[in-house]
């Protein structure tokens, strides 16, 4: 067995599909390849598995992180027909003639995953949400907000890396931070957060990881949050919640439902409280500057 190599948990029944990250003196630390999950395993209790080959949990969140793009596409362009309608019934049409240009909301994403952060930034352009990433272990995640917030000024924030129930803590307590692996650390960025903006709608924060303790997120200040049932949940559960606000109109309130059903992980994963959107739109449409006829005024 080697670093890279596809594997599954036989104990689990091979349900997730993992990569190897690492090899130690009696086990073998594994990376879920779609769910966000770090953790160590026997080396006995490890299959290869050929990389054209997924597990079938992999392949259906596969499939639906798929129809979540589209919808997520098809979501954006209805939110901009909507409001150039809306635009055009209360101006009479004479400023829309022109067309417009978007302002969705920003994005400042925070990920204890270097994998996962690639692949959420590739999901962020393909949406066309502005988006800034960084790599950061979760036990400096509150620190480096308290210093990028200033400077990004986001209007969404993401917090997510790893997370999970600590399996060595028996019993274990759900109620306790002390039973995850994490979610003390995304509960402080988030409290981080909330002291730079204490309005809800004006910075939404989109936080949690596999199994983290859900109601710790939302009291400490998030707008959503993992994971309800504890749940894995997918890699790119955070950017689509962060996705469909950022193209929610801030005269609207993001549909949870909507969020929910976006979502690879579903109502087991991700959850949340009503929060308006991030979208506006502007005026004139932008002209092309290496078109422009200008003539200087200043010599």
């Amino acid at each position: 067995m080697n670093l890279g190599d596809l594997v599954v948990r036989k104990s689990y029944g091979g349900d997730v599909t993992f990569r190897v990250e690492g090899m130690r003196h009696q086990s073998v630390v594994i990376k879920g390849t779609d769910f966000r999950l770090l953790a160590d395993a026997p080396a006995d209790d490890l299959v290869m598995v050929p990389h054209p080959t997924l597990s079938e949990r992999t392949k259906q969140a596969q499939i639906k992180a798929n129809e979540s793009l589209d919808r997520l596409q098809k979501h954006r362009q209805e939110q901009s027909e909507r409001q150039l309608a809306n635009l055009r019934n209360t101006e009479g049409g004479q400023f829309t003639d022109k067309g417009f240009f978007d302002v969705p909301g920003k994005v400042l994403h925070l990920d204890g995953d270097p994998l996962y952060l690639k692949k959420s930034m590739s999901l962020y352009n393909q949406l066309r949400v502005p988006a800034e990433g960084h790599y950061i272990n979760e036990s400096a995640m509150a620190d480096t907000l308290y210093r990028l917030l200033p400077r990004v000024r986001p209007d969404i924030v993401v917090i997510t890396g790893h997370d999970g129930v600590l399996k060595r803590r028996q019993p274990y307590d759900l109620h306790s931070l002390d039973s995850y692996k994490n979610s003390h650390n995304f509960v402080s960025a988030i409290q981080v957060a909330r002291q730079y903006e204490r309005n809800l709608d004006s910075l939404v924060i989109v936080a949690g990881a596999c199994q983290s303790h859900f109601e710790a997120l939302l009291q400490a200040g998030a707008n959503f949050a993992s994971s309800p049932g504890r749940i894995l949940i997918h890699a790119l559960d955070p950017v689509y919640v962060a996705s469909k606000a950022s193209y929610t109109s801030l005269r609207e309130t993001v549909n949870i439902h909507d969020v929910i059903h976006n979502t690879i992980s579903g109502s087991q994963g991700v959850g949340g409280i009503e929060t308006r959107g991030s979208y506006r739109i502007g005026l004139p449409k932008l002209q092309d500057l290496s078109t422009l006829k200008v003539t200087p005024s200043i010599s």
